[in-house]
């Protein structure tokens, strides 16, 4: 599969479809399954604020996970990721309830680059806290 998006159809500034992702305890349970990390800290609320957590917190790498998705859903194409990068700045907090969290993402071109490859900048919120920093992706389009 090739990115579905032509470098001579983007410029700085292209906004991407921002996405909201629902974060439950189940979500974390069954990451926890499949990644292997069972840190408790993402699951048992009692561990959680016994260290120092205002609650159970999603994964790291679950959580840029999720943002990544509005750049693979808009180039069509997971592998079109050629770079990706973040630095956690406030941990998802996901409450024991039926709404649990929202990450909200969002993105644009930031940079065009040599052999159509573009720079894109995310922005991911959570509860309207910022919770990802310097989060940049180089894809490579068409």
């Amino acid at each position: 599969m090739a990115a579905k998006i032509s470098y001579a159809d983007v410029e700085v500034g292209t906004e991407l479809p921002a996405q909201s992702f629902p974060v439950t305890r189940d979500t974390l349970v069954r990451y926890a399954g499949a990644s292997g990390d069972f840190n408790p800290i993402h699951w048992n609320e009692k561990f959680a604020t016994e260290v120092g957590l205002p609650n159970v917190i999603a994964h790291g790498m679950f959580t840029m996970a999720e943002a990544i998705r509005v750049v693979t859903d808009w180039v069509g194409d997971p592998a079109a990721v050629v770079e990706y990068g973040v630095r956690f700045t406030k941990p998802v907090i996901v409450p024991n309830d039926d709404k649990g969290a929202l990450i909200e993402v969002g993105a644009k071109v930031a940079a065009l680059l040599d052999g159509n490859r573009v720079r894109v900048d995310l922005t991911a919120t959570s509860d309207g806290q910022k919770v990802l920093g310097m989060s940049r992706a180089v894809v490579q389009l068409a």
